[in-house]
């Protein structure tokens, strides 16, 4: 079934403190720290790497100061990674590491890996239980806060890409990588799902901002009240916001973002969207509203829900 999900994710960063301490705060399990290195984990065993030295093997940083240097995608089969392996190398190299990851770069410039995906078991939770009037689903078990928030899996990565080649830079993931588009928006980028997730996307190549770079890392929680929890716990740790609770319109997942210090956002995400083949592919000639809601309160002056 050819590509499953992120694997991992590896950024360049400055301050590797900083970025130990957010990602302590934003729920992952940490697995690996020394003098110039960490490495932290979902639920689902995939892994975030930051490093103040990066491998010298990593195309070239697409942007200044802290950012997103690699992406590697977690495949079924031996044989499907062969296959794909050998699609994208057909005009650029691709060398194979000690850690068992096929790497080489994108359309872009990213680095792009590809490796088996060693999905590790975990107990996902849920979504409490809801009250309607005609449809009570709890009885006699009040709620308590959700506590510590604990990332299930990252369920998708954005990245900013250059107008110009934006159709090469795509195509690239569909015809070589199976990716398949769900969500064309002409006027700002693509959204696309790999092969063997039902996510409405796993993966995102925005053109809108003109520029190469991070965008965002999305991080799906079991429920509401763990995306509202989680991020007023990073408020509360002295991160900043960096776009109000809310919920999307493509992909109709409720979101929360936090600015990181390894450069871009990260985000709470539940409730995504999941689709089949049947959904095929919307193309929007104009750009649909980022969300659906967002929180708005007396506060905001100007009455904008923008952040």
């Amino acid at each position: 079934m050819g590509i499953q999900r992120i694997e991992s994710v590896t950024y360049s960063v400055d301050d590797l403190d900083a970025c130990v301490r957010f990602f302590t705060d934003f729920g992952l399990t940490p697995v690996e720290r020394t003098a110039v290195r960490a490495s932290f984990e979902t639920a689902a065993g995939q892994r975030l790497h930051l490093d103040t030295l990066p491998d010298p093997a990593l195309p070239p940083a697409l942007e200044d100061g802290p950012t997103l240097r690699e992406v590697v995608w977690g495949v079924d089969t031996e044989a499907d990674l062969a296959t794909l392996v050998a699609r994208v190398g057909v005009d650029r190299e691709v060398a194979l590491g000690a850690d068992g990851v096929h790497r080489t770069r994108d359309e872009t410039g990213f680095g792009l890996g590809l490796t088996l995906a060693r999905a590790k078991e975990f107990a996902p939770g849920g979504p409490r239980e809801a009250n309607v009037s005609g449809a009570v689903r709890r009885w006699n078990a009040p709620l308590e806060p959700v506590g510590r928030v604990r990332p299930l899996r990252m369920c998708h990565v954005a990245l900013n890409i250059p107008k110009a080649g934006q159709e090469e830079a795509v195509a690239f993931y569909l015809d070589r990588l199976g990716f398949r588009a769900t969500d064309v928006v002409k006027p700002m980028g693509t959204f696309m799902q790999c092969e063997g997730d039902d996510d409405q996307h796993n993966f995102l190549l925005c053109h809108r901002p003109d520029r190469a770079g991070v965008n965002h890392v999305s991080y799906e929680v079991p429920g509401f009240d763990d995306v509202i929890e989680g991020g007023n716990h990073m408020i509360a740790q002295g991160w900043r916001e960096a776009r109000k609770l809310g919920r999307h319109t493509v992909g109709s997942n409720v979101f929360r973002f936090v600015h990181a210090p390894c450069g871009g956002r990260v985000e709470y995400a539940a409730d995504m969207d999941r689709v089949d083949a049947s959904y095929g592919t919307r193309v929007h000639e104009t750009t649909p509203p980022h969300h659906i809601w967002t929180l708005r309160s007396s506060r905001d002056a100007s009455g904008s829900t923008a952040s």
